[in-house]
């Protein structure tokens, strides 16, 4: 955001800041959701690439499409065993999964 924009807002009475700010989340707290956020977000591009459903993807991992459905919005209830475990299902290699983390 540009000085103006924040300073006009400001002078408005709102206040101006980041999510970890607002929601008061240390740097471990952002950095495990951002990593979630990558691991959720390569599932979902790899799926669509490699076209299986996610009741086929669900299957695969002894899940529910559902809960396939959860993990590729980034649901707060999906650990980050399960998106680990869903991306090697669907053939994701090691050092992918590194990648989209890094």
């Amino acid at each position: 955001m540009d000085k103006k924009k924040k300073k006009l807002l400001e002078t408005k009475g709102f206040k101006v800041g980041s999510v970890d700010e607002f929601l008061g989340l240390s740097r471990e707290e952002s950095e495990y959701i951002e990593l979630k956020l990558a691991l959720s977000q390569s599932l979902t591009e790899t799926r669509k690439k490699k076209k299986p459903t996610q009741a086929q993807l669900a299957k695969m991992i002894n899940s529910s499409q559902s809960r396939v459905a959860k993990m590729e919005k980034g649901d707060p209830s999906v650990s980050v065993d399960l998106l680990v475990k869903s991306l090697l299902a669907i053939g994701v290699d090691k050092k992918s999964i590194a990648k989209a983390i890094a």
